[in-house]
C-alpha cells in the first residue's frame, strides 16, 4: 500500500440527530451532512412520490396501450448487473400484470455493441404490434430507435444515463437526468427507473381494476442488487430503495436468484449488507456480460426454481472464476504499460489511456478500474472490437466528471471519437484504432484541466480516531447496521496509530497483523487484503508502530463474533 495523505472529515454539530444513537455512529453520519432524525428515516413510505418521475405517465399511457393491443413486449437490457437486474424487474412485473407475451433480449458485447442498435433490433424475429422497452440504455440509441420505428415497433426508454443535445425519437422516455427533470434524485440507477415506472403502472391498473395487484415492492432485493452494483450515489432515496431490498432478503423474502448467487459468493443470506452484494454477488452476474452471455444471469434472475437457479449461480460462479484469471493477467500487463511509460516519459499525464491488442473488451473497465486506484487519476482502458475499431472503459476519481471530460473533447474535436456515453465516475467510448494516439493526448490534456497535481498523490477520507474502548464489537454492529453504506456515503473508516504485536503474510498477497491501540488494550485482528500487490509494500514487525486506516468489521470466523480491522493503508512510523 503506497504512502497517502489522510485527511480526517470535520464533524458539524447535529443537535438534531437522536441521542439514542452509538455516539460514534453519531458523529458518522453527522461527517456525512445528516442532521434530523427524518434523515434517518428510511422507510419505503419516505420515497419520492412515484408520480414525481417526470414521464412516468406517457410511459403508463403507452404500457396500457399495448396491454390493451395483446402486443409483443421485448425488455432491451444492458449486459452489467443493472441491466440485468431492470430486466428481470421488468418481466417479472409485467408477466404479473398481465401482460402474455414478454421477452427479453441483451445486446452481445462484441457483436452488437452497448444497448438498442440497428442490428439487434434487425435480428428481433416480431412483427407489430410490439413495444420495446429499454432499461438502463436507450438516452442515446439513435439508429436502434429509428430501426425499431421503420419496423412498425413503439419504443419506450427507461434509463438514467446523461443525454446529449438531442434525444432518440422514441415515444416516450423516462429519464431523471434529462435537461430540466423536476424529479428529486438523480442518482435512480436503471434499475431504480425501472422500479419507479412498474410501481406507476401498478397503481394505475389497480385503479382502472379496483382490485389489489402484486406490489413490485416485492421485487425490491433487485433494486437493491443492481443499485449498489452501478455504484451510483447513495442519496437518501437511494437508501431507502437498498435498504428496504436487503431487508427482503435478509427474511428470505426474496428472490431465489439472488439468495442462489449469495450462496455461491459464500455470504450468509440473513446477514447480507450493501458490501456483500458490491463483492460478492453483483461480480458474478456481471461476469456473464463480460465474457459470456448475460442472458444466463438474467434467466437465474427469473428463475423461481430453487435448483434451476442455483445450478445457474453456480454457472455464473464459475465464468466469475474466469474472469478474475483474465482480469489479473490483464491488470499485470497495465501496471507493465504504466511502467513503461514512466520510463520513456519520466512521468505520468492526468488521465491515462492504455491499449493492448490482446486485451478482452469485456474485462477493460475493471482494469481502468484498478489501474486508476493505484495512480489516483482517470484511467481509460481499450480493447479491440473488430474492424479496426477500439471499444474502451473509462473510470474516474472524485473531482472529474468522466463523461463530461469526454463531452468537452468531442466537442473540440468533433469525431475522435466514434461514440460516447457514461456519467461522472465511468463512462464507455469507441474510436478508430488509427486514432488512439490523438485521443490519448486530448484526454491526458483535457484532465488536465480538472486535477492537480496534489489531487493524483490520493487521499483517504478518514472519520478520524477510535478511542481503544470504542474499538470494539457494539461499535462495529452499530456501524454494521448505520447503512447502507456505498457511493456518496462512503462507510466507515478511521485511522489511528497502533503497536503491531505479531504479523505473517497469508496467501502471499495479503497481510494479517494482531495490533493494539494502547498498552492497555487487547491486540485486535486485522487484514490489508492485497498489500503485497502493491510494490515495495511495507511488512512490519513485531514491536514496531504504524498508522492503520482501517473499517471496523464484524468476523465470525471460527463461530465467535468479534471485532475484526479491515485496513486500507498500512504506514510504518519512526521509533519513539
Amino acid at each position: 500500500m503506497s504512502a497517502r495523505s489522510i485527511v480526517r472529515r470535520p464533524v458539524p454539530e447535529a443537535p438534531g440527530l437522536p441521542s439514542s444513537l452509538h455516539p460514534v455512529l453519531r458523529r458518522v453520519y453527522a461527517a456525512r451532512g445528516l442532521g434530523t432524525a427524518e434523515d434517518l428515516d428510511l422507510r419505503l413510505a419516505a420515497l419520492l412520490p412515484v408520480s414525481s418521475l417526470d414521464g412516468v405517465d406517457a410511459a403508463v399511457e403507452l404500457l396500457l396501450e399495448h396491454l390493451e393491443r395483446g402486443s409483443s413486449v421485448v425488455i432491451v437490457g444492458d449486459y452489467d448487473a443493472d441491466g440485468a437486474t431492470s430486466t428481470a424487474l421488468m418481466v417479472r412485473q409485467l408477466r404479473r400484470l398481465g401482460f402474455l407475451r414478454v421477452d427479453f433480449c441483451v445486446p452481445d458485447r462484441l457483436r452488437h455493441g452497448y444497448g438498442l442498435t440497428a442490428g439487434l433490433v434487425a435480428e428481433m424475429n416480431l412483427a407489430p404490434p410490439a413495444l420495446l422497452v429499454t432499461v438502463d440504455n436507450g438516452v442515446a440509441a439513435f439508429a436502434g430507435i429509428e430501426a425499431a420505428r421503420a419496423r412498425g415497433f413503439d419504443v419506450l426508454v427507461t434509463d438514467h444515463h446523461l443525454p446529449a443535445q438531442e434525444l432518440p425519437a422514441c415515444n416516450a422516455m423516462v429519464n431523471p437526468n434529462l435537461r430540466g427533470a423536476a424529479f428529486g434524485s438523480r442518482a435512480l440507477a436503471g434499475v431504480g427507473v425501472a422500479f419507479y415506472v412498474m410501481a406507476a403502472l401498478t397503481r394505475r391498473l389497480e385503479s382502472l381494476r379496483g382490485e389489489r395487484l402484486p406490489a413490485v415492492a416485492e421485487l425490491l432485493d433487485l433494486v437493491a442488487l443492481g443499485t449498489v452494483a452501478d455504484v451510483v450515489p447513495l442519496d437518501r432515496n437511494n437508501r431507502i430503495l437498498v435498504q428496504e431490498g436487503l431487508r427482503r432478503a435478509r427474511a428470505r423474502r426474496g428472490i431465489e436468484g439472488i439468495r442462489a448467487l449469495a450462496h455461491v459468493a459464500g455470504r450468509a443470506v440473513t446477514q447480507l449488507g450493501a458490501r456483500d452484494l458490491g463483492f460478492g454477488v453483483a461480480p458474478r452476474l456481471n461476469a456473464a456480460g463480460r465474457i459470456d452471455d448475460m442472458s444466463i444471469g438474467i434467466r437465474c434472475l427469473l428463475a423461481d426454481d430453487p435448483a434451476q437457479a442455483l445450478a445457474l449461480a453456480g454457472q455464473l460462479d464459475r465464468i466469475n472464476v474466469e474472469r478474475r484469471e483474465m482480469e489479473e493477467k490483464m491488470r499485470g500487463e497495465a501496471v507493465e504499460l504504466v511502467r513503461r511509460l514512466r520510463i520513456e516519459e519520466g512521468s505520468l499525464p492526468a488521465g491515462l489511456a492504455l491499449f493492448d491488442p490482446a486485451w478482452h473488451p469485456g474485462i477493460v473497465g475493471l482494469v481502468a478500474s484498478r489501474i486508476k486506484e493505484r495512480l489516483h487519476r482517470p484511467v481509460v482502458a481499450f480493447a479491440p472490437a473488430g474492424d479496426g475499431e477500439l471499444r474502451g472503459s473509462a473510470r474516474s476519481v472524485a473531482g472529474v466528471h468522466v463523461r463530461d471530460v469526454l463531452e468537452a473533447i468531442d466537442v473540440r474535436e468533433p469525431g475522435l471519437m466514434l461514440r460516447y456515453g457514461g456519467h461522472a465516475m465511468a463512462a464507455g467510448l469507441s474510436l478508430d484504432e488509427r486514432r488512439l494516439a490523438r485521443f490519448k493526448a486530448a484526454f491526458a490534456e483535457e484532465v488536465g484541466r480538472w486535477l492537480s497535481p496534489s489531487q493524483m498523490r490520493g487521499v483517504i477520507d478518514s472519520d478520524g480516531e477510535l478511542a481503544p474502548v470504542e474499538i470494539a464489537l457494539d461499535t462495529a454492529r452499530a456501524l454494521a447496521e448505520g447503512g447502507p453504506w456505498g457511493q456518496g456515503f462512503p462507510e466507515p473508516l478511521f485511522d489511528g496509530e497502533f503497536e503491531v504485536v505479531e504479523s505473517r503474510v497469508v496467501a502471499q498477497r495479503h497481510l494479517k497483523l494482531w495490533a493494539r491501540a494502547s498498552r492497555e488494550a487487547k491486540p485486535i485482528e486485522a487484514i490489508a487484503f492485497g498489500h503485497f500487490d502493491a510494490p515495495q509494500a511495507p511488512t512490519p514487525r513485531a514491536g514496531e508502530r504504524v498508522r492503520l486506516a482501517y473499517r471496523l468489521d464484524v468476523t465470525e470466523f471460527g463461530g465467535t463474533p468479534r471485532p475484526e480491522l479491515k485496513l486500507d493503508l498500512v504506514e510504518p512510523l519512526p521509533p519513539r
